[in-house]
Formats: structure tokens, C-alpha cells, sequence
């Protein structure tokens, strides 16, 4: 049997000595391979310095109209920063967290490989990864995020490659420039400036380990986002800095002890709304396909977006029931149509939702309209002193009818828009004509579309309540086409040439001057004897005019003073009826506390208006008449007390069989204090 036993052992050897030099060729054949591959990538990458911003679109930097900034959009780059100029805290900690020999190994780190695999089987998971910052900087600027063998095989020598075209500072300042950190936020530098306001130069241990910890999961990290819990991971990196010897046991203790925090503008996250609104219709090539870095100086005033939010938000508090998922919107502008604040809800679900009431949403409007149509009236040649009578209008079958079919027989046309009497107001747009009271709509600023028939009259079109902000801007400006504008100057980051500025006034005059002064006087009644008297802001002289919509499902107040226009909406995103709520009930009182918070420390200025010749409403005659013209007084009195006796005996029936469907714009008095539905009981 020996030569079965030579045999064997001498097949043994021969597979052993053929399985040796299959797989000898074998690990010659990768390594010539992976050879050849980092030869290849290192001929085609190019200088280092050319990939520190590999943004595809610029970023957009907002500054408030006191040169502070407030919001950033797009993709933001703080500028190329070397790692050797940025703080020693930042480098320590980004190393101490991603990759702690990185300085030893030449971009594939068998060690931290074989850590990172002791690591997760101890665990049971995945709890290490055994990439280098070598490696995750040719993932970053090179591959992609897709996690599959191929990519594998190609970060393996490419990181290689990297290691001899670069030297390690290089490949650190590329990693450093181009790792996103969440909102927005490429490289340390921009995140810094975001979050801490000032330069990754400038950061200290408890900061360097807030960004480093964006590193595993910026938007779960971000400190916009969730601070304690930013702070919490940053705390784990300050023990990882501390057990690698870049932090003593006192600075970890200090950074421990005071947390980072955020900058001002960062913690106030103030003017969303705003920045929205002006990244969505500013110009194209400006807000959305630039790909420069660009600074816009805008109108936003911080004190006002504090004051509107906070008076919302008081409002809210204190008259409408908890748990309440109704609405509320507020524009606060200047006369020239300058947009100082924009809030545009309230965040209900807590969620951060983004749908912005104030400028996207299109709501009825009411009879936050009718100014529109007295409007066209006063341009045609009306008086806001001409006599009319409130009587039964029926148009192609459409009967409007006042809130509670109430009657209130002769009144000038002061008086009729004071109490918002909807009779009167169609009369008045059917008598002018429609067609020009669609055309001072467009005029006033009224950019969406107008509805058909004589309903527009009590506000059945649909707006933004920027856009009827801007209306009552006109008017307040003498009848100049006030638009609402946010933008003052445009600017390339680090260049003071404008670009683009705002151009003053737009030339359009919407109405004359005395139009604007007579309108300006009859709204002054809305807010001292009519629906608006809420509103009153006690001495200081105010203009305005309610708006409810049918079944109260929007609820309006627009007015302004001699120095701003603020327009207030309430209402529900499902379209809900409102409960005891009127224009002249809770969106007069947003509006009060948002105007008398702003006008504080500002001297008392009076409005340019022409009194009304009849503050106290009375007159009598048909609707065309005006003034005294009708005829002797006696005349007059007589058709007084038959006209009240018809009116009433017109609107008894009306109860009694249940009178005809309104339309849009009815419109109340002031409900009393206690008798909001949405009060708190």
C-alpha cells in the first residue's frame, strides 16, 4: 500500500502547489488591477482647489432693512476655507469622530476596517463604519450615496489615488468645504456662519463639536431643528475629543457646562414667510437659477414680524377655544407698498407646515372689496354725501340681502360703507358700471381673477390678502398703484454693486387724489361709528373696512394709519365656517393689537382725507341724486318716514317668507365681547 500513500501525497502537493500559484496570479492579477485603476484616477483628477464648491446652484442670503441677516436659501457656501485656517477644535473634532487615524493610513485604513467590523459583531448591528474621510471624500465629490459593491470597488482606489495626487490637508479641505450640515448649509464655514454666526475660524470646543455631529445626520442634528438633541450628540463628541487627548478633562468639562448656541438670527428663524414669498416671486434668474452667491437687502423689519406673530398669537390665546384649528394671516406694509412683516398661519399641527395663507392662499374677499367699488363711484363723479336709499335690488333673479335682512332706509354713501350695507353697494357697482369697477380692481392691485356679474360687488372674487393689502395700500398712498414689493437691492456676495434695485414707485396712479382723500374719510367711519369700531386705535386718526364672507368663511380687516397698511384674514384651510366670527369681531382685534404695538414711540399723524360732509349718515333720495339737490327739506323728511315705513314693512315679509340668498359680503356690526363662539368657555 506504499504507493497509494506516495500517491496521495503527492496529489496533495500538487493541488497545493497548483492552488499557490492560481491564487499568487490571482492576488497579482487585482493588484496589477487596482494598480491600473489608481493609476487612471490619478491622471484624471484635478487640482484640489478646484473642487472645494461643487454646488450646482448659488445660495441667496437675506438681510433685514437694517442690514441683518435673517434667512438663507439655496445651497449656502460660506467660501472656500482651508482646513489650516479653520479652528484646531473643528479639525480635532471632525478626526476624533470620523476617522481617528486618518493622518497614519494612506486612504484605505485596514485597522479602523477591522475595528469597525469587532465593533457592529459586539453589537449585534451597525454601529461603526470603516470608511475614511478619504474614502467618504471620494463618495462626496466623485460618486454617489448609492451603497452597492460597485461603488465599493471604485472608492477603493480612487481614495488611493487621492492619497498621492493630494496631500492631507488638501483632501481635508475639500471633505470640510463640500460635507453638507443641514439647512441649506455646504462645508464648516457656511454652517457656522448659519448656526453660530460667525466663522469656522472663530469656533470653540463646544461648537466644533455641534457641527462634527451634523456629520452623521444633518437634518436630525441640525440645531434649527431639535437644539437638545444637537446638544446631546455634540456631547458625545466632546467625550470622543477628550479620550483622544484633543480636549483636557477641564475643556470637555467647560463645553459640557455651556452648550452651544445658536446665533440670533438662527434661533428667531423670523421672516419664513417673507423669505418664502420672495424667493417664490422674485425673478427667475435672481431666486431660483442663479448659481451665484447673492445678498438681497429687503424691507423685512424684525419688530414688526415680532409684533404681528405675538399679537396673533395673543389673540388666539385668549379669545379662541384651545385645540381651535381656525386660522389667521397677517401682512403688515408701509403706504408705498414696502412689505415689512408677513406671517402666514399658525403651525396648528406643529409640524412647520409651509403653506403660506398670507400670499398663497386665494380667499373670498367680501366686503373687504366694497372700497373698491365706492372706488370706482367717487372716480366717477359720486359724493361720498350722495343720498341713497337702502331698498330691495333684484338682478336677473340674484336678490342681495344685508346680514339679518336688516333695513336701514336713507343714507349717504358714507354711511352705506360704514355699515358695510350690501343693498346699496351693488346698486352703486351696477349704476357705475361693472366694467370700471373691474378695472379699478385691477388698477387698485388686484391681481387674480375677477368674478362675473354683479356679486363682485360683495367681495365673491378671490385674493391674496397680500394683494388686498396692497389694495388699501393705494389709497393710503393718494391713489398711487402701491405694490407690494420686498426686494430693495441685490448684490453678489462680497461686491457692493447692485445687480438689481427696487424702483420707487411704479408711475401708476390707480385713482385721483381726491378719490383717495374721500375714500380715506368714509373708511375713517367704518372704524369710528360702523362695523370696524374695534379697530379704534383711540386718538390716533385710522382708516379701514371689514370683510365676511357667505356663512362667514373668511373673515377680513384691512385699514392703516398715516404710517402702515396691515390686512388680517381668519378663516379655515377647509373652507369650515366660521362660529360668531366677523370681520369686525377677532381679525379687528389682530389688527388692533398688531397697529398699536407698531406705533409705539411714533407721533401722532393725521390721515390725508376729506371729512365726510354727513358724519351722522343722515339723507334721504333715490341713489342718483346727490347732496340737497332732491329738493326742499320738508320733501326730504316726507320721503323719510314713507321710505323707513316701506323699508321695514319690505324686510317684515322678507323674514316672514325668508327673504332671497345674498352672495357673498354679508357683513355685521361688532358682535359683542362675550358672544364670540370661538371665545374660550
Amino acid at each position: 500500500m506504499g504507493w497509494i500513500d506516495r500517491a496521495a501525497r503527492g496529489l496533495v502537493l500538487f493541488i497545493a502547489r497548483w492552488t499557490w500559484l492560481v491564487g499568487s496570479r490571482l492576488a497579482l492579477g487585482l493588484l496589477l488591477v487596482l494598480g491600473v485603476s489608481v493609476a487612471w484616477f490619478y491622471q484624471s483628477l484635478p487640482p484640489a482647489s478646484d473642487l472645494l464648491d461643487g454646488r450646482a446652484r448659488g445660495s441667496v442670503t437675506l438681510v433685514d432693512r437694517d442690514g441683518e441677516v435673517f434667512a438663507w436659501r439655496g445651497d449656502q457656501f460660506g467660501g472656500a476655507l482651508r482646513a489650516t485656517e479653520m479652528s484646531p477644535h473643528l479639525i480635532h473634532a471632525v478626526i476624533a469622530t470620523e476617522d481617528r487615524r486618518y493622518f497614519d493610513h494612506w486612504g484605505v485604513d485596514p485597522i479602523g476596517l477591522a475595528r469597525a467590523m469587532a465593533a457592529n459583531l459586539a453589537a449585534g448591528r451597525l454601529v461603526q463604519g470603516g470608511s475614511t474621510l478619504t474614502q467618504q471624500t471620494a463618495k462626496n465629490v466623485f460618486l454617489t450615496s448609492e451603497r452597492s459593491v460597485e461603488r465599493k470597488l471604485k472608492e477603493l482606489p480612487m481614495a488611493m489615488a487621492m492619497e498621492l495626487k493630494y496631500t492631507k490637508d488638501e483632501i481635508l479641505s475639500v471633505y470640510l468645504n463640500r460635507v453638507y450640515l443641514g439647512a441649506g448649509a455646504y462645508g464648516f464655514e457656511a454652517a457656522s456662519q448659519r448656526y453660530f454666526g460667525k466663522s469656522a475660524r472663530q469656533v470653540n470646543p463646544a461648537e466644533a463639536a455641534m457641527l462634527a455631529g451634523l456629520l452623521k445626520a444633518p437634518s436630525r442634528y441640525a440645531p434649527t431643528s431639535d437644539l437638545q438633541q444637537s446638544r446631546a450628540r455634540a456631547s458625545l463628541i466632546v467625550g470622543l475629543m477628550e479620550d483622544q487627548d484633543y480636549l483636557t478633562a477641564e475643556q470637555a468639562a467647560q463645553a459640557r457646562a455651556h452648550p452651544a448656541a445658536l446665533s440670533k438670527a438662527a434661533e428667531d428663524r423670523a421672516g419664513g414667510g417673507f423669505a418664502d414669498w420672495l424667493m417664490t416671486s422674485g425673478p427667475g434668474w435672481l431666486t431660483r437659477d442663479t448659481t451665484e452667491d447673492v445678498t438681497i437687502r429687503t424691507t423685512f423689519d424684525r419688530r414688526a414680524q415680532r409684533i404681528a406673530e405675538a399679537a396673533l398669537a395673543r389673540v388666539f390665546e385668549e379669545k379662541v377655544r384651545e385645540g381651535s384649528d381656525a386660522q389667521a394671516a397677517v401682512v403688515v406694509m408701509t403706504p408705498d407698498g414696502a412689505v415689512r412683516a408677513v406671517v402666514g398661519g399658525r403651525d396648528v399641527s406643529g409640524t412647520g407646515g409651509q403653506f403660506n395663507r398670507a400670499t398663497q392662499a386665494l380667499r373670498q374677499t367680501g366686503s373687504a372689496f366694497k372700497p373698491i367699488v365706492y372706488a370706482a363711484a367717487l372716480e366717477a363723479g359720486r359724493s361720498p354725501a350722495d343720498r341713497v336709499r337702502d331698498e330691495p335690488i333684484t338682478i336677473k333673479g340674484w336678490t342681495p340681502q344685508n346680514y339679518r335682512n336688516e333695513r336701514f332706509g336713507p343714507m349717504t354713501l358714507t354711511d352705506a360703507l360704514a355699515r358695510s350695507v350690501n343693498t346699496v353697494a351693488v346698486r352703486t357697482a351696477v349704476e357705475t358700471g361693472l366694467p370700471e369697477v373691474r378695472d379699478m380692481a385691477r388698477a387698485m392691485g388686484v391681481t387674480s381673477p375677477l368674478a362675473p356679474g354683479p356679486a363682485i360687488a360683495l367681495g365673491t372674487s378671490e385674493a391674496t390678502l397680500l394683494d388686498m393689502t396692497g389694495v388699501y395700500a393705494t389709497i393710503a398712498d393718494h391713489g398711487k398703484r402701491a405694490e407690494p414689493y420686498g426686494i430693495e437691492k441685490v448684490t453678489l456676495r462680497g461686491d457692493d454693486m447692485p445687480l438689481m434695485t427696487h424702483a420707487k414707485g411704479s408711475g401708476l396712479t390707480a385713482m385721483s387724489e381726491r378719490t383717495a382723500r374721500r375714500l380715506t374719510g368714509m373708511m375713517s367711519q367704518v372704524i369710528e361709528r360702523g362695523t370696524g369700531r374695534r379697530a379704534s386705535l383711540g386718538e390716533r386718526p385710522a382708516a379701514g373696512k371689514t370683510g365676511t364672507t357667505q356663512a362667514a368663511r373668511d373673515a377680513w380687516f384691512i385699514g392703516f394709519t398715516a404710517d402702515y397698511v396691515t390686512g388680517v384674514w381668519m378663516g379655515y384651510d377647509d373652507n369650515t365656517p366660521l362660529s360668531g366670527v366677523t370681520g369686525g369681531g377677532l381679525p379687528a382685534e389682530i389688527w388692533r393689537e398688531v397697529m398699536l404695538d407698531l406705533h409705539v414711540n411714533l407721533p401722532i399723524r393725521p390721515l390725508d382725507m376729506e371729512a365726510p360732509a354727513d358724519a351722522s349718515g343722515a339723507g334721504s333720495g333715490p341713489i342718483a341724486s346727490r347732496g340737497d339737490d332732491d329738493g326742499p327739506a320738508a320733501i326730504r323728511d316726507a320721503a323719510d318716514s314713507v321710505g323707513n315705513a316701506v323699508g321695514g314693512l319690505l324686510a317684515g315679509v322678507a323674514r316672514l317668507f325668508g327673504g332671497s340668498g345674498g352672495g357673498g359680503g354679508a357683513e355685521a356690526p361688532p358682535p359683542p365681547q362675550d358672544r364670540n363662539e370661538l371665545n374660550k368657555r
